[in-house]
């Protein structure tokens, strides 16, 4: 019965090395192959949380379910991980549209506002100070 828990953990965790990879992989050749930079911007974000998620999460699994260590640490990378590569793709989508992309050229937002990029924040009044 052990052997049996054993041999499933180990595929677990290789599941999610396997899959780390094949993101890493797939990231880095879109990296390269992609014309643009908003095309390119969406493989290495992916790249980066999919692929090295699924490294740090089946390195968690192994040390925690082969190991019987809890690999805290490794949680907290993969959190901030998780929570900050897709703000600075935001980041630096918005970079690329001040900079590269005309307000006529957008379509319209269809809401009140329109895009926030290009909108001018309200004025100070002296009430509002």
């Amino acid at each position: 019965m052990d052997q049996d828990l054993s041999l499933l953990a180990e595929l677990l965790v290789a599941f999610f090395l396997v899959v780390g990879g094949f993101f890493a992989l797939v990231g880095s050749i879109g990296l390269i192959r992609l014309k643009d930079t908003m095309q390119r911007l969406h493989a290495p974000t992916k790249a980066s949380t999919v692929g090295v998620g699924g490294a740090l999460i089946g390195s968690m699994l192994y040390f925690l379910l082969i190991e019987n260590q809890l690999s805290f640490h490794e949680f907290l990378i993969t959190l901030f991980l998780f929570l900050t590569a897709p703000i600075t793709a935001n980041f630096i989508a918005k970079t690329y549209m001040q900079d590269k992309i005309r307000r006529k050229d957008l379509p319209e937002s269809g809401r009140e506002y329109g895009w926030a990029l290009y909108d001018h924040p309200p004025e100070m009044t002296e009430e509002s100070k």
